[in-house]
C-alpha cells in the first residue's frame, strides 16, 4: 500500500473513531481500514479519551487485534444490542447498497451490522461505484458439501461462479465458520440488491451472501485532493 493510500485509510479510521462515545458496545469490523480504526480506538482507550468500551469482533482478525490492544471483547450472543458498528466495504453504490466479503468475513459482519443501532462504513473513494458487481465479485458463503450444487444454481441464473482458492495454502479458502466461498459475477452487475439477496439465500446450501442492503446509516469516504486528505460524509436520504 503506498503512503498516500495509507494516509487516506488512517484519516477515515480516525474520523470513524470520532463517532464513538464512552460506554458504547461496538461492532469491530474487518479489513485494512477497520484494522486501523481498531488501532486508533486502542490508543484512545490507552490515553483515557474513551472509557468503558466493549467490542464485538466480526472476525478472528479483529478479535486478535483488539485483544492485543487490550480492548474488552464479548461475542454477539452476550449482548442485547450494539450501539455502533464500524466496518469497511468492497463496493458502495449510490443507493448505499454494499458488497462485502473480500476477506471472507461477511457472515459475521452482517450479523453484527444487523444488530447495531447505527452502522457506519469506512472506505476510500475508489470503493464508490455506480453499479455493484461490475468490477468486484459477490461472495456467497456455502456449506462445503453443497458448493457444486450451488454453483450450478447460480450459473442457471446467468452468473459466473468460481470457488475461492487460498493464496498461501493448498485448497479453498475456509471461512471463520468453516464454510467455503463462491465468488459470483452477474454480467450486468447488481441493481435490485434486495431481490437478489432473497433469491441467493433461498438456494439450499447457501449460508449468506455479501450483499448489504438497507443497512447503512453513514459512509465516511477518504479521498486525496492535490495530496491533501479529506474525509466526507455520505448519508442515505432516509436518514436525513
Amino acid at each position: 500500500m503506498d503512503n498516500l493510500q495509507s494516509r487516506i485509510k488512517k484519516a477515515v479510521a480516525e474520523a470513524a473513531v470520532e463517532e464513538i462515545q464512552s460506554g458504547m458496545v461496538l461492532g469491530l469490523g474487518s479489513g485494512s481500514t477497520a484494522a486501523l480504526m481498531i488501532q486508533v480506538l486502542g490508543e484512545q482507550l490507552r490515553q483515557g479519551h474513551l472509557k468503558d468500551i466493549t467490542g464485538v469482533p466480526t472476525s478472528f482478525q479483529s478479535q486478535v487485534l483488539a485483544s492485543q490492544l487490550g480492548i474488552p471483547l464479548v461475542d454477539l450472543n452476550s449482548v442485547e444490542a450494539i450501539d455502533l458498528a464500524i466496518d469497511g466495504a468492497d463496493e458502495v453504490d449510490p443507493s448505499f447498497q454494499l458488497i462485502k466479503g473480500g476477506g471472507a468475513c461477511h457472515v459475521q459482519e452482517k450479523l453484527v451490522a444487523s444488530a447495531a443501532h447505527r452502522f457506519v462504513v469506512v472506505v476510500d473513494a475508489s470503493k464508490l461505484v455506480q453499479r455493484l458487481n461490475l468490477d468486484f465479485l459477490l461472495p456467497v458463503e456455502v456449506l462445503p458439501g453443497a458448493w457444486a450444487l450451488v454453483s450450478r444454481r447460480l450459473q442457471a441464473m446467468g452468473a459466473t461462479c468460481e470457488l475461492r482458492m487460498a493464496q498461501r495454502k493448498a485448497g479453498p479458502v475456509v471461512t471463520d465458520q468453516g464454510n467455503l466461498v463462491l465468488d459470483v459475477g452477474f454480467p450486468e452487475g447488481i441493481g435490485d440488491g434486495a431481490e437478489l439477496e432473497r433469491q441467493l439465500n433461498g438456494i439450499p446450501g447457501v449460508l449468506e451472501n455479501g450483499l448489504f442492503v438497507n443497512m447503512v446509516d453513514q459512509v465516511l469516504v477518504g479521498e486525496a485532493q492535490e495530496q491533501n486528505i479529506h474525509v466526507r460524509t455520505l448519508v442515505p436520504s432516509s436518514n436525513t
